[in-house]
């Protein structure tokens, strides 16, 4: 089996399992399942407690360790936990603490928002993984039809980006939940999902990802972290983090990536 160095980032551990599952023993491919759908069991869990509630045995989870590049259970845990996010306050315990810090004024405040969407769009351009932005934009080009799917703070991008394909004369269609609706049935071979969800993540939104990948519909998600819980390994990062303000966190970086996605995707399909 081929040797790996340790893993630098999550994304590059789930790129890892995603593409070396099926080659796997059974008790390893377990292993993996459980370790992708449970990262904040990861975190905070021992070894034992990670195979009692994988049913395998301690060894299988320190082989996939090994197998995965890491020394031990220890070093793939550190690894994890650094990307777990932490529980954001409600909406009210952050205006608490916007008045608590100081200048809340209107002006002091835009300033502060201005400032962490510098920093955001920064960091995404130094962040970016321009394989997989690369592989994202090659699945939509080629595309029959574009599903796009983001609720909650995700729906302004998820509806943004159905905005844009359509002035683009892109097929798509917008995934909104209306009715409890959500069009599975409209999902056939040779479209692509846009799945987007930023912790703590939309089941609606997980639920139709897992159903696009049992159907064989390549899934694109685009997140805040690549430890997002989906139930299937097979899909495609695009990973975006904002830097928050009084624990508000604007969409500065996420939407600069949805535009440059969709007139790529349009230029693309335009050659």
């Amino acid at each position: 089996m081929e040797q790996f160095e340790p893993p630098q980032s999550l994304e590059i551990l789930l790129d890892r399992i995603s593409h070396q599952r099926d080659s796997l023993p059974k008790r390893l491919r377990q292993c993996a399942d459980f370790i992708v759908q449970n990262m904040n069991d990861v975190a905070f869990s021992t070894v034992a407690q990670i195979s009692e509630k994988a049913e395998v045995q301690p060894s299988a989870v320190m082989r996939f360790c090994q197998v995965m590049g890491f020394g031990g259970y220890s070093d793939m845990q550190k690894l994890v936990r650094q990307n777990i996010q932490p529980k954001m306050p409600d909406y009210s315990e952050r205006i608490q603490n916007l008045r608590h810090s100081g200048d809340d004024s209107p002006t002091a405040i835009l300033a502060e928002f201005v400032e962490a969407g510098r920093q955001s769009l920064e960091q995404l351009s130094a962040s970016v993984n321009t394989a997989s932005l690369e592989q994202s934009v090659e699945l939509l080009s080629n595309a029959k039809l574009i599903h796009i799917m983001g609720l909650r703070r995700a729906y302004p991008v998820a509806s943004y980006l159905s905005y844009a394909f359509e002035k683009l004369n892109v097929p798509n269609i917008l995934h909104a939940g209306s009715g409890r609706l959500s069009h599975t049935q409209a999902m056939r071979e040779g479209d692509v999902l846009i799945a987007i969800s930023f912790a703590p993540y939309s089941p609606e939104t997980l639920e139709l990802a897992d159903e696009a990948v049992r159907r064989g519909v390549p899934v694109i998600v685009l997140s805040d972290s690549a430890s997002i819980p989906l139930k299937a390994v097979s899909f495609v990062p695009l990973i975006v983090s904002e830097i928050d303000f009084g624990a508000f966190r604007t969409l500065s970086a996420t939407l600069s990536l949805a535009i440059s996605l969709a007139v790529a995707v349009g230029a693309r399909r335009s050659e």
